[in-house]
């Protein structure tokens, strides 16, 4: 298929909001998606800040070679304005390109990577709107891009049900947890045979095993093996051809973003292969609690008191290990985890899903070009 230049299918736009009619403020994410703006905007004058509109774009061309993509997306509401920063256009004629059809091409990877080789050359790595106008892109015949785009749709749509029902089951773990540990349970006056403990008496933790991946490690890794989740400060950092871990793991912040607003401990639940690097503490249960269990544990947890650090927050093994926990009859820890076992069961089965939907979205971009 022929590929055409971008420039002949989309026109800038620059609508300023005049008579202040527009308040809803809006940025744009370096994950292409438009959040509402925290910025104090007190004694701003409103006036002339764009005015996007519902299928029009929005983008930032700075710095996209040092970030390695373009923060672009489509607006899907009615109306909003943003930063006179940010550049704007649309589709001139929908009835040849279809706006839906061009966020997905935006959508693509490659897409991204050929606007870093085009940023290189510019100023810090930005990228020209000349430059912008000048890649170019496939465009089918409308029909067939109205059949992309439906398939497209059809499986976001399904990841976002998959979604909810994901925080659905969270919430009722959450709910079961509570029910049976926090709420009613007078921790100065325990049921008989129940008992006050730590982290210490239901949790291994497994630091000693953890290791990052030296610059040396990553050029030693060959592209064409299969490739595991690299797992930083409770998060996803990357991808490597190598793992550490294998099975059921609950990762805890140790230092940067350690603790939540309503100061839990920042924590994600990793099951299979996967490599940590020493920003996060690994830990698996014990003495009968499972990894379910302290991930709930955790979540619950209030740690603001065990936060060290000036700069940096940290919450180092001494303490993390040191994190009340109320022990109750085996029995009851039995029940429990029946109860809870088929929540977490069914939402990793969602999770699945979802990581197998979003397998087939990447396919479905690339096949575009």
């Amino acid at each position: 298929m022929e590929y055409k230049r971008l420039g002949d299918y989309i026109r800038e736009v620059n609508v300023r909001n005049r008579e202040l009619r527009v308040t809803n403020l809006v940025g744009l994410t370096i994950d292409k998606a438009f959040i509402p703006s925290v910025a104090n905007i007190i004694g701003t004058d409103l006036s002339n800040y764009k005015v996007i509109e519902k299928e029009q774009f929005a983008c930032s061309l700075m710095q996209v070679s040092r970030d390695g993509k373009i923060p672009v997306a489509m607006f899907e509401e009615d109306v909003a304005i943003m930063s006179p920063a940010y550049p704007m256009f649309e589709v001139v004629d929908k009835t040849i390109l279809l706006p839906r059809y061009l966020m997905m091409w935006f959508s693509r990877k490659e897409f991204d990577r050929e606007a870093s080789f085009y940023a290189v050359g510019g100023v810090r790595g930005s990228l020209t709107w000349e430059d912008f106008c000048n890649m170019r892109l496939p465009i089918p015949t409308i029909a067939r891009q109205r059949e992309i785009v439906s398939e497209y749709e059809t499986l976001t749509r399904r990841i976002r049900l998959n979604e909810q029902m994901i925080a659905k089951l969270e919430e009722t773990a959450q709910a079961l947890y509570r029910k049976m540990f926090v709420d009613g349970v007078d921790k100065e006056n325990l049921p008989e045979g129940w008992r006050m403990g730590k982290l210490d008496d239901v949790a291994e933790c497994y630091d000693s095993k953890r290791r990052p991946v030296a610059g040396y490690d990553r050029d030693k890794m060959d592209s064409s093996k299969k490739i595991y989740p690299y797992y930083g400060a409770a998060a996803l950092m990357d991808y490597v051809d190598d793992y550490i871990f294998d099975g059921d793991y609950i990762l805890m912040g140790e230092d940067g973003t350690v603790i939540n607003e309503d100061n839990t401990p920042v924590v994600q639940y990793v099951r299979g292969k996967f490599w940590v690097n020493n920003h996060a503490h690994i830990l698996k249960g014990k003495n009968g609690f499972d990894e379910n269990l302290i991930y709930l544990i955790l979540k619950n947890a209030d740690v603001h008191e065990l936060v060290t650090g000036g700069v940096q927050a940290k919450i180092n093994q001494e303490n993390m290990m040191k994190i009340p926990v109320t022990i109750p009859l085996q029995e009851v820890l039995a029940n429990s985890k029946g109860q809870v076992s088929p929540v977490f069961k069914t939402l990793f089965l969602q999770q699945k899903e979802n990581s197998k939907l979003t397998e087939l979205l990447s396919l479905l971009l690339a096949k575009m070009g």
